[in-house]
């Protein structure tokens, strides 16, 4: 007998939604019944996704860099949705190459979309987690496990991001609200293939051992989280192996000292040019929409009678 998943009529969040990750999670949870709050910067793709979940389902243009923006969305979520029980903090930019070549305003961007939009995504909607006695799913990375070189400002938000949810889990455990960090290898996503096509990442992800430079299929990745907000898990890791990254991880830095040493000096000294913010995703982030309300995806009146959550 098939048992009724637990997030059936729910509201779930999931910023960074318009490609990737984002978007293979927005299908999984609506497949489980949840009513999706779809959060991005790629207007057009947030509203072709919208359309087609199967789902009370809505979209909102914004940058989760944007304290006043995301507040906004917020109560637009509450009233047009109702109250979030589940929000996962997906959005994320990266930035390859020597931390002395990178853009310094590129550099600052790569926090602010990873760690600083975290955390306002988690301040914005944490009054109506407290309601639902809901989950926040923070997206982390290998990165923040085993730091690497060229990547100074990608493994600094992750790193900041796994700190940020063992702290607010801590903080608002007493109120029977999950925190939950997903730890992450490379997936097939725009992202890496933009980033597998420079120089930097070449270098990068050439010389790691396995099955530290494989790059894998995007759905067990999805697959594993959502079976992590099912469960309200404190860790989620995929692939699989990465939990015993985690158990090691005190001794990955030297280790990485060490090789890194090695393949740098043997490139030579010579100028690695940084990337620029990667992919499609990369883009939108470059050119954030201005201040202001966010643009909104109108559901219809027969879906705004789905009941809202009540525990």
């Amino acid at each position: 007998m098939t048992h009724p998943s637990p997030l059936e009529g729910r509201v779930a969040v999931v910023t960074g939604a318009a490609r990737g990750l984002g978007e293979g999670l927005a299908h999984a949870l609506a497949e489980r019944g949840a009513r999706m709050a779809l959060l991005g910067l790629e207007e057009e793709r947030l509203r072709r996704l919208a359309a087609d979940l199967p789902v009370p389902a809505a979209h909102w243009a914004v940058d989760v860099a944007d304290a006043d923006a995301l507040s906004t969305t917020a109560e637009a979520v509450r009233d047009t949705l109702g109250p979030p029980s589940v929000v996962i903090a997906n959005a994320g930019v990266a930035l390859g190459g020597p931390l002395l070549e990178c853009d310094p305003e590129a550099w600052r961007r790569v926090v602010d979309v990873n760690l600083v939009g975290s955390a306002l995504t988690a301040r914005a909607f944490l009054p109506d987690l407290l309601r639902t006695h809901g989950y926040y799913l923070q997206v982390a990375s290998l990165a923040a496990l085993a730091p690497a070189p060229l990547l100074t400002a990608y493994c600094a938000s992750k790193s900041g991001v796994e700190a940020f949810a063992h702290a607010l889990r801590a903080e608002v455990a007493h109120r029977d609200v999950g925190v939950g960090i997903a730890y992450l290898s490379w997936a097939d996503t725009a992202m890496i293939r933009a980033a597998d096509e420079t120089a930097a990442f070449r270098i990068l992800r050439t010389h790691m051992p396995w099955p530290a430079s494989a790059t894998h299929a995007t759905a067990p990745f999805v697959r594993a989280m959502v079976r992590g907000v099912e469960r309200r898990s404190a860790h989620v890791y995929a692939p699989p192996w990465l939990w015993g990254a985690h158990a090691v991880r005190s001794f990955l830095p030297p280790v990485i000292t060490y090789r890194s040493r090695q393949v740098l000096a043997a490139h030579g000294g010579g100028p690695l040019p940084p990337t620029g913010l990667l992919g499609p995703g990369g883009t939108a982030a470059d050119h954030p929409r201005p201040a202001g309300p966010p643009v909104q995806q109108p559901i219809s009146s027969q879906e705004k009678q789905w009941p809202y959550d009540t525990d």
